[in-house]
Order: structure tokens, then sequence, then C-alpha cells
């Protein structure tokens, strides 16, 4: 009973600490977009002035709604990414719950929390919410292919290679770094993979280029035109949280490395430094997959988004694969 009230307390704290960093992440991805495009930019708090400001509006639910699936999809969406957090490993300190299947289950919450909001496009009744949660529907069977070979990939080595622990857990990774089991040309491959899940990550965050769900000058915010208020508020919640989940989905997959042991640090000064250091590395992450991604490219069109993963994105996840598993099969 102590066990889990710990859990819950502590499910509680993260759930409050992910939210404040993932607007703070947004605010910062804000003004590094403004300032690479020779702007001032917003202040470092605006996330939390809109999000704050829409609570305080009134939630309006459109008449052709379905009422019930219309008020129930931004909460669902934004708590199944909410559970994604209780899965990863930050730092030092192992999560707060535990599987043989952790990245499994945390592509599921991913996927799972876009469905909602295509329900919830679909639920509104507007021509424009529907075509925006057909895109984004479209979208999502475009980017699972190269997700599903960098992820499948990645276990696979760590089976073969025989590293202690599941080899779907995110732990396994944090305990030996896949770029250890691996030989030169594995570690091409590797990069090659990388590079896939680096690209799968504006589409599955919903930013540029691939905001094609939402494109506000094309479908006036697609599935999310009729959400108003404390509803928008928590959709506006859920993408940065999304952001932030999928950078911190990549760091113990591919950054998993202590500082705390590269300065030899030990007890509560380890447990502190890697602490903020994986946050580093998430912040990091999420510039050079998301901030960086949206300034150089313009939106790209559904047709053009769906190419791009079925061809380039995953033949170069394809081509990571195979030489993967040559390096482990042959050297």
């Amino acid at each position: 009973m102590n066990l889990l009230f710990s859990k819950i307390i502590s499910g509680f704290a993260l759930f409050c600490l992910v939210i404040i960093i993932a607007l703070l992440y947004e605010g910062i991805d804000r003004i590094l977009h403004a300032r690479m495009q020779k702007r001032f930019g917003p202040p470092l708090l605006q996330p939390f002035y809109d999000v704050i400001k829409l609570l305080g509006k009134e939630s309006i639910v459109p008449r052709r709604a379905v009422r019930a699936i219309f008020q129930a999809s931004p909460w669902m969406s934004m708590a199944l990414v909410l559970l994604i957090f209780l899965y990863i490993p930050i730092g030092s300190i192992p999560p707060i719950m535990t599987g043989n299947g952790d990245i499994i289950l945390i592509l599921y919450l991913l996927a799972a929390s876009a469905v909602m909001m295509v329900i919830g496009g679909f639920a509104s009744g507007s021509p424009y919410a529907n075509v925006g949660s057909q895109r984004e529907m479209v979208l999502m069977m475009s980017y699972e292919l190269p997700l599903a070979l960098v992820t499948l990939t990645l276990a696979w080595v760590m089976y073969k290679k025989g590293v202690p622990g599941a080899p779907f857990s995110l732990e396994t990774f944090v305990t030996v770094p896949v770029w250890n089991t691996v030989g030169f040309i594995g570690g091409i491959g590797l990069f090659s993979l990388l590079l896939a899940l680096l690209g799968v990550v504006p589409a599955e965050v919903g930013k540029v280029p691939m905001d094609i769900a939402e494109a506000k000058t094309e479908i006036l915010e697609g599935l999310l035109v009729e959400y108003s208020g404390r509803n928008l508020a928590l959709f506006k919640l859920t993408f940065a949280l999304r952001s932030l989940a999928m950078s911190a989905l990549l760091v113990p997959l591919f950054f998993p490395f202590s500082l705390g042991k590269i300065l030899g640090l030990h007890g509560a000064y380890f447990v502190v430094v890697d602490f903020l250091w994986f946050w580093v590395k998430v912040l990091l992450v999420q510039i050079a997959a998301i901030t960086i991604v949206r300034t150089m490219y313009g939106r790209f069109k559904i047709w053009q988004a769906s190419q791009f993963y079925w061809f380039q994105m995953g033949g170069l996840a394809l081509a990571g694969m195979i030489l993967v598993t040559l390096d482990v099969v042959l050297f």
C-alpha cells in the first residue's frame, strides 16, 4: 500500500514537472524560431500565458458535435501522453512504471493520443475538422513504417548481443548504450536509424513541415477548428507534451550517456547532475528535431509527407537495419 501511494505521489509530481518543462521548452522553441528568422519573438513564458488565458475562457460545443466525445477527446489525449513519462528513465532515476515492453507501450500511447485527437475532430461536425482528421490518419499510417523499423532493429540488436534486460525496455538501453554493441558498419546503420527517427518527430508532434492536419492557412486549424477555451488549452498542452515525450524517448535510445559518470560523481550529486543533464539533452534533441526543421522548411502537402515517410525515411530506416544486421551477423 505504501509503495502504491508513493508511486501515485511521484507520478503526480512528475506530471506537474513535465507540464512546466513542456511549456518552458515550447517558449524556448518559439524564441529560437523567431531569432532564426531575424525576429524578436514572444517572451519565454508566452505558452504559460496562452494556456492560462484559455483555461479561463468558456468551452463552446458546436450544435452538430457529438457532445460527450467532443468534450472527452482533449482530456483523453493529454492523459495518454502524460502516461508516457511514467515509463521513461530520467537520468539515473528509474521510471516509476516499468516492464518488458516499455517502448511498445510508449509508441501505443503516442498513437492512441493522436487517435483521440482524430476522434475529437470527427466528433466536432465541422467539414474543416473532418479534413484535418483524415489528414492526420494518413500521416499516422505513413510514419509508422520507419518508426517500427527503428524500434524493432534496436530491440533486435540488444537481444542478439545478449545485453541484460528486456530488449524493449528503455532501462536496457540506459544500462548499455546501443552504440557500444556494434562496430563501424553498425555505427553507420545506427546513425541512419537515428536520422530516420528524427525525421518522424515533426509528424508525431504536429509541427512544421508536418502540421498538415492543422494547416492554419488551408483548413483553419483543421481538427482543432471547433475547440475553444479549456478544451483548446488541453490540446495546446498535449502538443507541447508530445514534443517533450518524443524528444525524451530519443535520449535513452540514442543518447543515454551519463554526465555524472564522466565527472566521477557519487551519491546525491550524481543523481542531481544526471537529472539536469537528461533535460538538457531533451532540449537539444527538441531544438534539432523540431525548431531547426520547422524553421528550414515550409509545410508539406499530404501526398508529399506520405511519400517522404514511405520512401525516403522508410528507405533510410531499412538501410540502417540492413547495415546493423550485417554488423551483428558478420562481426
